[in-house]
């Protein structure tokens, strides 16, 4: 739609006046640009530059490096088909040509002749456990099949502007003592607890039941989504998984009754009917009540141990009073009024707790540092660009724990001594963004209103005792999306886009600690990891330091995810080993196939193969076999995933995140992605085997930032463990039958002419014959696997 000048004049300049117009201001205005046109008009750019203090190289070279913006007109919706570590093993590529298909959009083209939708990868959106994940402006599809195209398109065409899938943050005041809870984290939502969330407030409205409907955060079950736990007093809670919005009324209806006879009977009787009407003569339950007894949920909760996810799944996010009632803020009262600064770091190094975002940095160490640094003014970060593809680690803390980080960063920069704290988060987690962003109103809206904070309210205005030149009054804290780059995940990157500018890691020393943010001090940690500060100041360090090793204290937060029976989201303590993650917390590998491999700490950790299971989950012992703990994504393998296609994905992806800084790390991964399509597609040499080893070597060895030392990690491992798969592409073959250039679909004598698989080819490679073989013509065949996944006989065999 072609908008008036002035108009557009007008927009940009509201824009402006509630945002900024310094150079710092550049990120944040380019994402209202893009929010409000949905993408960047060149005149929408010149305007920026001609009413602030942003130059045109600034606001070009920033837009084109952040690969979130966008420069060309787009559909009205946008479809971002996820292509993370656990959707490409689950065929998003297949997804993604199914949608393509569907639309008719060509190979040079990202927009369906309609211009209704736009069709754009993403590299992760963080519901790994649903993999494969489409994301429809801002509703969210999990375990999609290719297939299911076409449904998806209608469903949401149905249902956008009704808030299907939305959150609505409706706090329920009713004082009875029984509630349903309902997940609704991402995952949640991807599999569909909005849609069940709403069926929820329908039946218990319309049956007139006194139940309070209580919004939770992530339980961890993700693989059981939708969730919905009913609490009665005096009895244990009972838990139904997979929930369907049609199961919902019955389920209120098994465990409430309405206060009115009239209720009771009206409710009775629609039941009658509806029973009649639809046949079914067990009223309508699908499924049994669980609990926490049963064999796989016990397996699944058992071992897990909650620091950083301390009440999972029993907290609203978003309400306040309930995390003060569960110890919120005592441990920040407690520093206030009792710690000084530097108790509070010693206190932390007794703990032993190191830097959860992937390096495993004493967290005591940056502390003292940033302490001790010199500098008028000091900054405080939460990293939270989780941007690892099947990792979900930091979304599901921020989504579910908004307060404990808030609450850890205060403690953090009283330490420190910080006036101004930043969170970090990527665009791609928008409820996350949405929660703090709530969290901080609540809590500003809360001291402001009583002036205070803790105490008998939340913050006392003055608190006795060594809490010098620090004033929560004067504290701040902001929020920064980020735009989509990975590299942003390494802490001078980030600091760099936090400023306005590309994000490029710089030479360190000096570290952030001594001149990061704006040149002043400046701490930097990960979500994670401020989690777990209030809780080892509220229970002390020394029951942090009694969980995991000797060198790797306390839990870790993991993602589980890919080939495996239970995924989700786990804490255990660090120290455990991949078998007992895999096998007994995950119950194996979906459809008893044989494990081959999980790949631990995203695109720089390495594969390590079934045969080292017993490994010892903790820094020092994956470095030893060639991974590292990274964030915490584990993504499990099946004998049907390939290795080599494995390492040519995470190179495709860190080769596109390479900021181009240094030339090893920008030149190196392009090389050694060279080589692995090459592989790939059968036209590989021996030779090819020797230079890819040597440039990842010298692309580890002199690259500037973890993103290039780190990206050959994969590379690496797959050629150490599984160098036999290298050397069968050599020869032309793919053993997991994965690479399609090495591969064909045939159809055997078992075909029984039923034609299904004829009619659900997208190809049209299949001619229909009833009760004849059929057969497929190569020429016209594409790969996608369609007819082995339909064919009712097994005839469609893969060589």
């Amino acid at each position: 739609m072609n908008r008036n000048p002035d108009t557009i004049n007008l927009e940009i300049d509201r824009i402006v006046a509630e945002i900024g117009a310094g150079p710092g201001d550049v990120i944040p205005l380019l994402h209202a640009l893009q929010k409000t046109f949905n993408y960047l008009p060149e005149s929408a750019l010149r305007r920026i530059c001609e009413i602030t203090e942003i130059t045109p190289a600034a606001i070009t070279g920033i837009s084109t490096f952040y690969p979130q913006f966008r420069h060309t007109p787009v559909g009205q919706h946008i479809i971002h088909v996820c292509t993370g570590t656990a959707c490409h093993v689950k065929g998003a590529d297949l997804v993604l040509d199914a949608f393509r298909r569907e639309l008719r959009i060509k190979e040079d083209q990202d927009t369906d002749p309609e211009g209704q939708f736009t069709l754009k990868k993403v590299s992760c959106l963080g519901c790994c456990t649903l993999a494969p994940v489409v994301q429809i402006d801002d509703v969210t599809y999990g375990k999609v099949k290719p297939d299911r195209a076409a449904n998806i398109l209608k469903d949401f065409l149905l249902f956008q502007g009704k808030g299907s899938d939305a959150i609505k943050d409706r706090i329920d005041n009713t004082e009875e003592d029984s509630e349903i809870k309902i997940g609704l984290g991402s995952c949640c939502i991807a599999g569909g607890s909005g849609k069940v969330r709403r069926a929820l407030e329908e039946s218990v409205d319309g049956t007139g039941v006194h139940v309070r409907i209580k919004r939770v955060g992530c339980v961890g079950m993700c693989h059981r989504t939708p969730l919905l736990e009913v609490c009665l007093p005096d009895k244990e809670p009972v838990l139904y998984d997979n929930v369907q919005p049609q199961e919902v009324k019955n389920i209120v209806i098994k465990h409430f009754k309405p206060k009115t006879v009239g209720k009771r009977i009206k409710n009775t009787t629609l039941n009658m009917v509806e029973n009649i009407l639809e046949g079914n003569s067990s009223n309508g339950m699908k499924r049994h009540a669980l609990h926490t007894r049963d064999p796989n949920i016990e397996a699944f909760i058992g071992r897990q141990q909650h620091i950083a996810t301390e009440f999972s799944g029993q907290m609203d996010p978003l309400d306040l009073e309930e995390y003060r009632s569960k110890g919120g803020f005592e441990a920040l009262e407690h520093c206030l009024a009792k710690c000084s600064p530097d108790d509070i770091i010693q206190q932390i190094k007794k703990s032993g707790l190191r830097g959860r975002g992937g390096a495993g940095f004493p967290t005591w160490q940056k502390l003292q540092e940033t302490r001790q640094a010199r500098g008028d003014k000091k900054f405080i970060i939460c990293n939270g660009d989780e941007g690892d593809p099947g990792a979900f680690m930091d979304r599901m803390i921020l989504e579910s724990y908004p307060f404990r980080v808030i609450e850890g960063m205060l403690i953090c920069a009283y330490a420190v001594g910080a006036s101004e704290g930043y969170f970090y988060i990527r665009a791609e987690y928008p409820l996350a963004v949405e929660r703090v962003k709530a969290a901080l109103k609540k809590c500003l809206r809360r001291a402001r209103g009583a002036g205070t904070l803790l105490g008998g309210t939340l913050f006392e205005k003055t608190v006795p005792g060594p809490c010098k030149n620090f004033s929560l009054n004067e504290f701040s804290l902001n929020i920064m999306e980020g735009a989509g780059a990975f590299v942003c995940g390494e802490e001078t990157a980030l600091i760099a886009s936090i400023e306005g500018k590309r994000g490029m890691p710089r030479f360190r020393p000096p570290y952030p600690s001594q001149k990061g943010l704006w040149g002043y001090p400046t701490l930097v940690n990960n979500c994670e990891t401020f989690a777990t500060v209030p809780w080892i100041l509220r229970n002390g360090p020394e029951a942090f330091a009694r969980l995991g090793t000797e060198k790797s204290k306390g839990t870790k937060v993991f993602s589980l995810a890919g080939k495996i029976l239970r995924g989700g989201l786990i804490e255990v303590p660090m120290g455990i080993t991949i078998h007992e993650i895999v096998e007994e917390i995950g119950g194996g590998i979906e459809n008893n196939r044989p494990f081959k491999a999980v790949q631990i700490g995203g695109p720089s950790g390495g594969c390590v193969p079934a045969e080292l299971a017993h490994t010892r989950i903790d820094y020092e012992d994956l470095t030893k076999v060639g991974a590292m703990m990274g964030s915490g994504g584990l993504l499990v393998m099946d004998d049907r995933d390939c290795m080599v296609d494995i390492a040519r994905y995470f190179l495709t992806f860190t080769c596109s995140q390479s900021c181009g800084k240094c030339t090893f790390c920008r030149i190196g991964t392009r090389l050694m992605l060279d080589i692995l399509d090459k592989l790939c597609a059968g036209k590989g040499s021996s030779q090819d085997l020797k230079n890819l080893e040597e440039i990842a070597d010298k692309t580890k060895q002199g690259s500037l930032c973890g993103l290039g030392k780190t990206a050959p990690n994969p590379v690496l491992t797959t050629l150490k463990y599984f160098r036999d798969e290298y050397e069968a592409h050599l020869k032309g073959t793919c053993p997991a039958r994965r690479c399609k250039a090495l591969i064909t679909y045939s159809i055997t004598g078992r075909c029984i002419g039923c034609t299904i698989c004829a009619q659900n080819c997208p190809a049209k490679a299949i001619p229909i014959t009833p009760y004849k073989k059929h057969e497929i013509l190569k020429e016209k065949c594409i790969k996608c696997g369609t007819c082995k996944g339909v064919c009712p006989n097994e005839a469609v065999v893969v060589t």
